[in-house]
């Protein structure tokens, strides 16, 4: 799929769910060309939101939209096959959260979809050194995962830029994405230091003008 970064990816975790399908079209109307699904099992992280179900919904809502869907449960290997039936592109897991991360990371690619790695705002981005040759996108947490609706953490963008640096040194390829907290306020800021793709959530789906919203956080980007 061709799309130019930075780019807003609206999170439908804090969209109306009485009309999904409405407001991610409200989105795309506005140019979103990725979907954002956050999966929180109740155990990784203290909240449960949906499952590969509402990720099949928003597909069929959006059917042209890139579906990035970020893993934040446990064991998250088990649960690759049923995400992409439900029409996942991208899959990201967390470092923390699977103790076989690179045979997870294979796994998603053997179903020829984009794999990410994803990081936790106290954990060090050298952890995940072995994998950045294998993976298509690195997410920095600049929340502490779990709720929508959260402040962005001020140290993210030392991490974006450090990310950044790791990235050109290696000579790697993968995107770097950032979730939590971004706004109209700090969505240039954020994409200045360094990441490609800004997720954001409240800041999009509580508009009155779900499509105006999309439209002015995106244009901060340039």
């Amino acid at each position: 799929m061709n799309f130019q970064v930075p780019l807003i990816a609206p999170s439908i975790l804090a969209a109306d769910f009485s009309k999904l399908g409405s407001d991610i079209q409200d989105a795309v109307k506005g140019g979103a060309s990725w979907i954002h699904c956050d999966i929180m099992d109740g155990h990784f992280v203290p909240n449960i939101s949906y499952g590969p179900g509402v990720v099949k919904a928003a597909k069929q809502s959006a059917p042209e939209a890139f579906m990035d869907v970020h893993l934040m449960i446990e064991n998250p290997g088990m649960y690759v096959e049923a995400f992409v039936q439900a029409g996942a592109d991208l899959i990201s897991v967390h470092y923390e959260a699977d103790h076989h991360l690179h045979r997870c990371i294979q796994n998603i690619k053997k179903y020829g979809l984009m794999a990410g790695v994803v990081v936790n705002p106290a954990t060090s981005l050298h952890n995940i050194e072995p994998v950045l040759g294998d993976v298509d996108l690195v997410l920095i947490m600049s929340v502490n995962p779990g709720f929508g609706g959260q402040s962005f953490i001020q140290k993210s963008y030392d991490r974006l830029r450090e990310l950044s640096q790791m990235r050109d040194k290696g000579n790697h390829g993968f995107l770097i994405q950032v979730d939590g907290g971004v706004n109209l306020k700090n969505a240039q800021k954020v994409a200045e230091a360094g990441a490609d793709i800004l997720v954001a959530g409240s800041s999009v789906f509580s508009a009155q003008d779900i499509t105006a919203r999309f439209k002015e956080l995106q244009g901060k980007l340039g």
